[in-house]
């Protein structure tokens, strides 16, 4: 299965947190018991040695940024298939492009892991100007 194409905005020195649902062919949930997941936020695509801007993973940074295998809550069971992607505002404060490219992934197993990757596009940085 192809990666689903999908573009969004971060308001730079806002928080930004919504869901995904990953389901199987049949519409049904996939369960992420087991699974861990993985973003990136980069220059380009094909780049040898691009910028990483911003990385994600489903062990949270301490202000709660990263990827959450039990949605958006925390507390969603991951036989939901809910992924929740959180950038705290002091994260996002941080950041300074202008167009970055992701993809996200998600794998288990550790020597040669499973790996799926659910999501890929643009990511375009609305700069503040209140700070």
């Amino acid at each position: 299965m192809a990666a689903g194409k999908y573009s969004f905005i971060i308001e730079q020195g806002t928080t930004i947190n919504f869901e995904i649902q990953y389901k199987d062919s049949n519409n049904d949930p996939v369960n992420l018991t087991g699974y861990s997941g993985k973003m990136q936020l980069k220059s380009s695509y094909a780049d040898n040695s691009p910028t990483i801007y911003l990385t994600l993973s489903s062990s949270l940074n301490p202000d709660g940024t990263g990827l959450n295998l039990s949605g958006s809550n925390g507390t969603t069971p991951p036989s939901s298939g809910s992924i929740g992607i959180y950038i705290a505002s002091c994260t996002s404060s941080l950041l300074s492009f202008d167009t970055a490219y992701y993809d996200l992934e998600i794998y288990s197993g550790s020597n040669c892991p499973y790996t799926v990757r659910l999501l890929e596009g643009q990511v375009k940085l609305s700069k503040q100007v209140t700070t």
